[in-house]
């Protein structure tokens, strides 16, 4: 059922209008996963290689789980849904938000065929919107600050993008403190 599903998803033209490229699905799942990594949307180079987090930002959270690249890209163990699954194109301050339709359309049907996640990564504000609704705080840095309160199904993280650099510099207790507790946990949900 879920490969029919992941065949669906990847043939995609729901948004194909209202994108600046041809729809190009990027996500990974299996049955098997316990970690599920929400993001906002596949950026440029994604798009162009089809693989999820193969940017700098994937660089940055790889390092952040204490994971390599082999155990992060595992789909057995790890699934990458991002909020929308095409690139969405860019804006004046960076890619634009993920598309509505793929979180409406096919989330609702992806989540439940994924019945063995423990523990879902969500990154960024869309991410966390999108998931946490109401619960979300009023902005990401709060809704971060927070993450205590969503475990243990949840865990809020800002982007890793270099775009946010000056957000790591303010918030230096980030990565003192909710990063080794990232690790702690994604080893804790991961089949050895």
């Amino acid at each position: 059922m879920l490969p029919d599903l992941l065949t669906q998803i990847r043939a995609c033209q729901i948004c194909a209008a209202q994108l600046p490229h041809a729809p190009r699905p990027v996500l990974r799942a299996s049955e098997t996963a316990t970690l599920m990594i929400v993001g906002q949307a596949p950026g440029t180079k994604v798009h162009a290689t089809g693989i999820p987090w193969n940017d700098q930002s994937g660089k940055r959270l790889r390092q952040w789980l204490g994971l390599t690249p082999q155990e992060f890209y595992d789909e057995r163990k790890i699934a990458i849904v991002p909020t929308g699954f095409c690139f969405p194109g860019t804006g004046k301050n960076g890619d634009l938000p993920p598309r509505p339709e793929c979180f409406r359309h096919w989330h609702p049907q992806l989540l439940p065929l994924l019945p063995n996640i423990r523990l879902t990564l969500l990154i960024g504000a869309y991410a966390q919107q999108a998931f946490l609704g109401t619960r979300a705080k009023a902005n990401l840095t709060e809704t971060v600050a927070a993450w205590q309160e969503y475990l243990p199904t949840y865990l809020p993280l800002p982007h890793p993008s270099p775009r946010n650099m000056a957000w790591f510099k303010r918030h230096p207790l980030f990565e003192r403190e909710v990063v080794p507790a990232l690790q702690e946990m994604v080893q804790a949900v991961l089949p050895q």
